[in-house]
C-alpha cells in the first residue's frame, strides 16, 4: 500500500520525490511523465502566471517578460536566505520562494501517488556551508521550517550520498566497502560505507557509515568558471579602463553564477555599467555586456555554457553558438579549456575525497567500489581524479538524477513505517 511518507530530493539543478510502492518504481512522475523536474520557477509578468521545471525554462527562453529563478537550493546557507526579491511587482522573501517550489513538488507528488504526504525524509548535502557548523545547522533548520510550512508534519534528513548508497545496496549480492561520490549541482559529497543485503533492513546504519565529507562545489561551479574563462571576456571581462585599471569583475561573477544572475539587472548595476562604459577602452565589448543586461539574457547565457559543459563530457570539442549576443559569436570550446578553468575546483574535490578515505580508517586499496551519482558525475577529468584515489576499485554508475530519490524513499519507509 502507498504510505504517507516520501523521500524528497530537492536538488540544485533537478528534484525528485519517491515513495516505496509494491511492484512500481519508487520515483513519482512530476512533469509530463518524467520523474525529474528542474529546480526552476518562472514568474511570467505578461500573463501573471507561474510555471515550474521544464515549463519554466521554456517560457523564459520563449521570450516572455518575467523573472526566472533557478538553483534555488543554493540559497540555503547563503546570506540571501533572509532577504527578499522583486517578483511580479511585489517583494517576495527568498524563504517564501523556496516554500513555493517545494510546495509544488509536494502537490505534484501527491497527485501522482494518489495520497497526501505528511511525513518526509529530505536529502541534504554533507555540508550546506563549508567549515561553519552553525551556518550549516541554520541551513538545515531553514529547510525544515520550509518543509513544515508546506504541510510536512514530520521531517527527517539523510545525507545525500548515503541515500544514494541505499539505492545501490539493493542491487548487490554481498558485502562491499563503497565510496559514494555524489556530484550534484551545488555540492560534491562523499561517504565510505559498508553495504550488504543483510545490513539493508537495519533502521540505524550509523555503524556502517565509516566516514563522510563534502565540499560546496558542484555542477553550477563548473559552469561558473567555464563561463568566466571563455564567455565573459567577450563581454569585456579582463579589459582595461582608460586609467589603466581593470574593468570591475563583480557583474561578470553575478552573470556566471546561477543564483545571482538576477542581481545584474538592478538599476544600480545599470548605472554602474554606464559609468564603466564611459571609462572603458574596449567600448564594443562593454556595449555587448550592456545588451545582455538590458535584454535580461543572463540565464540564457548560463544555459548555453551549461550545454557546452555537458557536451564536453562526451567529446573533446563543441561549438558554443551565442546568437543572442550583439554581434553574434561562435566559440570553439575544447575540453582542455574546461579542465584549465576548473582545475582549482578539482583539486579541492580531490583533497576532500582523500580525507574521507583517510577518516574511514581504511586504505585506498580496501575500497571495493566507487559509486558515481549526481548530475555532474559524468565530467571525465573529475571521474579520473576520484578514481585515482581508489585505484583498485571498480567504478559503478548510479542513476545520475534518481539514485538519491530512490534511497530517500527507502529511508522514509524504514523510518516511518
Amino acid at each position: 500500500m502507498t504510505q504517507a511518507a516520501c523521500g524528497l530530493d530537492f536538488g540544485t539543478s533537478n528534484s525528485t520525490v519517491g515513495v516505496l510502492r509494491s511492484g512500481q518504481s519508487p520515483l513519482l512522475p512530476l512533469e509530463n511523465g518524467k520523474v525529474t523536474i528542474p529546480s526552476a520557477i518562472f514568474f511570467n509578468t505578461e500573463d501573471d502566471k507561474t510555471s515550474y521545471g521544464r515549463a519554466a525554462l521554456t517560457d523564459y527562453l520563449s521570450g516572455y517578460e518575467g523573472r526566472l529563478m533557478r538553483s534555488l537550493k543554493s540559497l540555503l546557507g547563503s546570506k540571501l536566505i533572509d532577504d527578499q526579491t522583486n517578483v511580479q511587482g511585489r517583494a517576495m522573501p527568498f524563504r517564501a520562494l523556496l516554500a513555493q517550489f517545494i510546495g509544488e513538488l509536494k502537490r505534484r507528488a501527491e497527485t501522482a501517488a494518489g495520497t497526501p504526504f505528511t511525513r518526509a525524509v529530505l536529502g541534504r548535502p554533507v555540508f550546506f556551508v563549508d567549515g561553519n557548523p552553525e551556518a550549516d545547522q541554520f541551513a538545515e533548520d531553514t529547510l525544515r521550517e520550509v518543509a513544515g510550512a508546506v504541510g510536512f508534519k514530520e521531517v527527517s534528513f539523510q545525507f545525500e550520498p548515503i541515500a544514494a548508497a541505499f539505492a545501490y545496496e539493493a542491487t548487490i549480492p554481498g558485502e562491499q566497502l563503497v565510496l559514494v561520490a555524489d556530484i550534484g549541482g551545488g555540492t560534491s559529497d562523499f561517504s565510505v560505507i559498508r553495504l550488504s543485503p543483510e545490513r539493508a533492513g537495519k533502521v540505524d546504519r550509523r555503524e556502517d557509515i565509516l566516514s563522510n565529507g563534502g565540499v560546496h562545489i558542484g555542477g553550477t561551479d563548473f559552469d561558473k568558471y567555464l563561463s568566466l574563462a571563455t564567455v565573459m571576456p567577450l563581454l569585456g571581462m579582463g579589459s582595461r579602463l582608460v586609467s589603466g585599471g581593470e574593468v570591475p569583475s563583480g557583474i561578470y561573477f553575478d552573470l556566471a553564477t546561477w543564483h545571482t544572475v538576477n542581481q545584474a539587472y538592478t538599476r544600480k548595476v545599470w548605472e554602474t555599467l554606464r559609468d564603466i562604459h564611459r571609462e572603458a577602452r574596449d567600448k564594443p565589448r562593454l556595449e555587448r555586456l550592456q545588451n545582455v543586461v538590458r535584454r535580461r539574457a543572463g540565464h540564457w547565457l548560463a544555459m548555453k555554457v551549461e550545454e557546452s559543459k555537458i557536451a564536453l563530457s562526451s567529446r573533446e570539442q563543441t561549438d558554443l553558438v551565442l546568437d543572442r549576443l550583439t554581434p553574434a559569436e561562435t566559440l570553439a570550446m575544447h575540453r582542455s579549456d574546461f579542465n584549465r578553468a576548473t582545475e582549482h575546483l578539482l583539486d579541492a574535490i580531490g583533497h576532500t575525497v582523500a580525507e574521507v578515505i583517510r577518516d574511514a580508517g581504511v586504505t585506498p586499496a580496501q575500497i571495493d567500489t566507487v559509486f558515481f551519482t549526481g548530475g555532474s558525475s559524468g565530467v571525465p577529468i573529475l571521474r579520473k581524479r576520484i578514481a585515482a584515489l581508489a585505484p583498485t576499485a571498480r567504478a559503478v554508475e548510479g542513476d545520475a538524477f534518481g539514485s538519491i530519490g530512490v534511497g530517500l524513499a527507502m529511508d522514509a519507509a524504514r523510518k516511518f513505517s
